[in-house]
């Protein structure tokens, strides 16, 4: 175990993330970037004085059990997670979650779409990434907390704005069996991480439909190739949906486009230049 090594990595990991990153307020008194230590060891479930120590290279031997919440508090890509525990003297296992880290790469290609709406899912539906046409058709992603960006949360257990589940996507009965499927398949995948427990058994707790799908256990599901929303502002826009898989990281990005000459066209065409305001609100 390298202490003063692993003491700087995790200073360095934490001062990069902001509060926002993790779904904490900003306050007004913060003499040091990113991240508190307390902040840290709340999030992967430690002690502050524990999580001191380990920064200022006077910690035990990490367990595979904190590294793996200080991978998940300090939002590590696979990379540095297995750098973090050759540091600590414990060599990598499988990665103990879904991947919420997305390649710059991936993050360049939404916004060379600008007639193509699409997001990056992780594999337990949590919208990881988007651009500014998806923003405009679906929800203002940047608006909320991280865990309100989840896909199955919002389909089994809203909101639903004018009464409308999921952004009013025609397909929603499908879309939702689907994700109970391939959420089952995750879980298996990942069976010892919390994010994904807590999310199951959040999803059984509040919704008898979630439940009964779960019961079914099945583990595949067909991709829906189109569907239609029904926008609050333009009316309804049918489209083509594709669906990229990034292996490596257990991630799909999801892109919908219109066909040429259609009134969806136009209508996302439209949408691209009112981007997230509601036309339709009060004055």
């Amino acid at each position: 175990m390298d202490r003063r090594q692993l003491a700087d990595f995790l200073r360095t990991r934490r001062e990069r993330i902001t509060p926002a990153d993790v779904g904490l307020p900003a306050g007004h008194r913060r003499r040091t970037p990113g991240l508190r230590r307390e902040e840290v060891a709340q999030l992967a479930f430690i002690s502050t004085e524990y999580y001191t120590r380990l920064e200022q290279a006077r910690g035990p031997r990490p367990s595979r059990e904190v590294l793996a919440g200080l991978t998940r508090a300090l939002r590590l890509s696979d990379v540095e997670r297995d750098h973090l525990h050759h540091l600590a003297g414990a060599p990598p296992g499988p990665p103990p979650g879904p991947s919420r880290e997305v390649r710059p790469s991936i993050l360049a290609l939404l916004h060379r779409l600008p007639q193509a709406a699409a997001i990056v899912l992780s594999a337990t539906y949590d919208v990881l990434a988007w651009n500014d046409l998806a923003a405009a058709l679906m929800e203002d992603f940047s608006a909320l907390p991280p865990r309100d960006r989840n896909l199955v949360r919002r389909a089994f257990l809203g909101p639903r704005p004018d009464g409308r589940r999921l952004y009013g996507v025609s397909d929603v009965d499908e879309f939702s069996a689907s994700a109970v499927r391939n959420l089952r398949a995750t879980a298996g995948r990942y069976p010892d991480d919390p994010e994904v427990t807590g999310l199951v058994r959040e999803l059984l707790d509040g919704s008898e439909e979630f439940a009964r799908l779960w019961a079914a256990h099945d583990v595949c599901a067909a991709p829906t190739l189109c569907k239609t929303f029904r926008h609050p502002v333009v009316g309804p826009i049918s489209v083509n949906c594709d669906v990229l898989d990034i292996s490596d990281r257990d991630q799909q990005v999801l892109i919908y486009t219109a066909d040429p000459g259609t009134p969806s066209e136009n209508a996302l065409r439209l949408l691209s230049v009112v981007g997230t305001q509601r036309m339709d609100a009060p004055l």
